[in-house]
């Protein structure tokens, strides 16, 4: 699985030290004229694929409310079709991977996920939300990584031939394009990299 090290003090301990506020999964919603824009106006079609990445706590029910997101999800994919896996990495983090060529649905069931964590008393164990897009005649994909503890948007996209190295030119391209719909980290010492093991995978991969 391919998390860079050290998200926790990242993403985690690091992001609360530093939070504006409590995690609110209603910002995702931003999202859902974004893509709109990066399709029409960038080039950039939704790969159907959206995850969303949790700290886990040894706990009966911290368990109780992943199975009570799995329930939820399940359920939901009787009526959307989208599905969900629930995956963890080789740094112990846990990731709900949702599939969905209807974005608006995967946006929706990311929410889910995330909202019930909240309403759970487990928000703060929310670490990130991720949506990728692929630009084909680039060969390059590109995230929206929404950091809960920042309550803030910011773009990564990592070299479609080198699994460490980032394209910037692409993250402020698409910086500049979408400010304006959806909030974007100020601070780029936040915009943190969540490399894939290999060049062309994702990050929860």
């Amino acid at each position: 699985m391919g998390l860079l090290d050290g998200l926790k003090s990242v993403l985690g301990v690091k992001a609360e030290a530093d939070a504006t506020r409590d995690a609110d999964p209603d910002d995702l919603f931003g999202m859902s004229t974004a893509y709109v824009t990066m399709e029409a106006d960038l080039g950039y079609e939704p790969t159907g694929e959206a995850a969303l990445c949790f700290a886990d706590v040894d706990s009966t029910d911290f368990q109780d409310a992943v199975d009570e997101v799995e329930s939820i999800l399940d359920a939901g994919m009787v009526e959307t079709g989208t599905r969900a896996t629930f995956e963890t990495d080789d740094h112990g983090y846990q990731w709900v991977v949702l599939h969905d060529d209807d974005f608006e649905d995967l946006l929706t069931s990311i929410h889910f996920a995330a909202d019930t964590l909240v309403e759970r008393r487990y928000g703060s164990r929310l670490l990130a939300a991720l949506f990728s897009f692929e630009d084909a005649r680039e060969n390059q994909t590109v995230y929206w990584v929404y950091s809960f503890r920042r309550g803030a948007y910011y773009p990564f996209a990592p070299d479609p031939h080198d699994s460490h190295e980032r394209n910037t030119s692409a993250e402020f391209k698409l910086d500049s394009n979408l400010s304006d719909e959806i909030t974007v980290e100020d601070d780029k010492e936040y915009w943190y990299p969540l490399w894939p093991d290999r060049p062309g995978y994702h990050p929860w991969e």
